[in-house]
């Protein structure tokens, strides 16, 4: 329950610096030892994803939530 927390607040402190009509095609994947996976609705937006980590990662810092690595796959419907 506290790794599914953590996710949860990390892609509300990234759906702010993200595109408002991308946001919705976006969720929070796992997160462990090794980093936090964001989950993308198409290959559109997990490469748009792959192009804001560099503003994804600040956001991230701005809360002053430490994710090693961010992961981004496409999620299998």
């Amino acid at each position: 329950m506290q790794r599914l927390r953590a996710s949860q607040e990390c892609l509300a402190a990234v759906k702010t610096c993200l595109p408002p009509a991308m946001a919705a095609h976006v969720k929070a994947g796992p997160i462990d030892e090794e980093g936090w996976t964001l989950l993308a609705a198409n290959a559109a937006v997990s490469a748009k994803l792959r192009q804001l980590q560099p503003r994804i990662v600040a956001a991230l810092a701005a809360k002053g939530i430490k994710v090693t690595a961010i992961r981004v796959r496409v999620a299998s419907q």
